[in-house]
């Protein structure tokens, strides 16, 4: 079990990397390298919208693999989404600027951050699903949120990357070539996590499904007929993870940098510190949820964001370094207990046979909704109303539809997990969809 958590956390922590690199490249250069005849409010806009453009490719890459990974297996999709993800990231690195190539440039990167929202709409559910199946019933919570601190290590790789590159360069390097050194290194991050995959077995609860002869002929079709009300509410009940996280990661950083004059050293420092309390403290959410149950750790965490957001800029607005990273820690903690228990808690709602698809489908679907749409929102809200007020507004409301959404889904610590769900029981053998 220590082996497989371990081949899942390198596994997601190398995806994250690569794909929270990109969110950190759009809040710093990109605007300027691929965008620079656009004022710098509508070069944010776009390179934003860029970093958005994934999220539409993570659901198709989550219904893709999801078929595959409920047809074939887990593992194997694990370790092509994996391949995909660190050739484009490696290729994004490589990409000729604005000046070189003209628009090409930009197409050229929307098309690479096409390819990284198709592997990761594949890696992440197939991650979870490599522990939460593996994981003894009383743990499925801690050992599903070992997945989940894949997120916070990745993004203190990425943003400690980015540092290290500005420290040692001035502004011209930076960007004319030194932006590209942390995406070419993502190649070594890549042979690490194809290594280490390449020596964990497919799960039990996937080879009982194979062995009855019970897989799902089409299983985006028999989970939309059986499960479509999990699916709608798992996803937005998952909204406010992916807000809170999006705005402490991109949004922040660009209202600290272009709208409060604090340094980028300092912004990328906040997040780094972020990063290290999830890490710490989203294991101890799982654990407490297989104590208390989901529900109780995830309602905590939703309440504490939609709470902590207003404190979180008027921390930001001190201009203090203090207040900055007392914003981040806020925020850190109450999106470390939303996001602790939700990957095991989406698992728990779908019965085996379509356990990938759903699990994959239903997470997409809260990141097409809220971390695709967050940067540009918090963009044109600050560029309308001139008052960041209105961000903490959004992220309140965006708390509000997750708490809804969670209300209306059962508890699923305790209950049948191996064959069916709680919500929505499966027929024993396949009905053809």
């Amino acid at each position: 079990m220590r082996k497989i958590a371990v081949a899942s956390v390198i596994g997601t922590t190398v995806e994250w990397y690569d794909l929270f690199l990109f969110g950190t490249a759009s809040a710093l250069v990109f605007n300027k390298i691929f965008f620079p005849e656009l004022d710098g409010t509508t070069g944010t806009i776009l390179a934003f919208l860029t970093f958005a453009s994934a999220y539409l490719a993570r659901m198709v890459g989550a219904i893709v693999f999801g078929h595959f990974g409920d047809r074939i297996g887990r593992k194997s999709m694990l370790l092509t989404s994996l391949i995909m993800m660190g050739v484009a990231t490696f290729a994004i690195g490589l990409v000729p600027d604005y000046g070189t190539i003209g628009v090409a440039a930009p197409l050229l990167l929307l098309g690479l951050r096409v390819v990284q929202g198709l592997a990761l709409g594949g890696e992440w559910g197939g991650a979870v699903l490599m522990t939460v199946e593996h994981a003894p019933p009383g743990r499925r919570g801690f050992f599903g949120s070992m997945v989940q601190i894949g997120v916070p290590i990745g993004t203190l790789l990425a943003n400690g990357a980015f540092l290290l590159v500005a420290a040692n360069l001035d502004t011209e390097a930076l960007l004319a070539w030194g932006w590209r050194i942390p995406f070419l290194i993502s190649a070594a991050l890549i042979g690490v996590g194809i290594y280490i995959r390449l020596n964990i077995e497919e799960t039990a609860s996937f080879q009982a499904v194979r062995q009855a002869g019970e897989k799902a002929r089409i299983p985006f079709f028999a989970l939309m007929r059986q499960y479509w009300r999990q699916v709608v509410l798992g996803g937005i009940a998952t909204l406010s993870t992916g807000s809170t996280f999006t705005l402490l990661i991109t949004s922040g950083v660009s209202f600290g940098t272009e709208d409060l004059g604090h340094s980028k050293n300092l912004m990328l420092w906040a997040v780094m510190m972020s990063c290290a309390v999830a890490w710490v403290l989203i294991p101890f959410f799982g654990r407490l949820s297989d104590r208390v149950g989901r529900k109780p750790v995830i309602y905590g965490g939703i309440a504490a964001e939609a709470v902590f957001a207003f404190p979180f800029f008027w921390l930001l607005d001190t201009g203090s370094e203090a207040g900055v990273f007392a914003a981040y820690a806020l925020m850190a903690i109450a999106f470390s207990a939303n996001y602790g228990p939700i990957a095991t808690f989406l698992a728990e709602l779908f019965g085996t046979r379509v356990r990938y698809s759903g699990l994959s489908v239903a997470y997409m679907l809260s990141g097409l909704l809220g971390s695709a749409a967050t940067p540009a929102i918090t963009v044109a809200l600050l560029s309308l109303t001139g008052q960041s007020s209105s961000i903490a507004w959004y992220i309140a409301g965006t708390a509000l539809l997750s708490l809804i959404a969670l209300f209306l889904l059962a508890e699923t610590r305790v209950g049948a997990f191996d064959e069916v769900s709680r919500d929505s029981p499966a027929p024993k053998r396949e009905v053809p969809a």
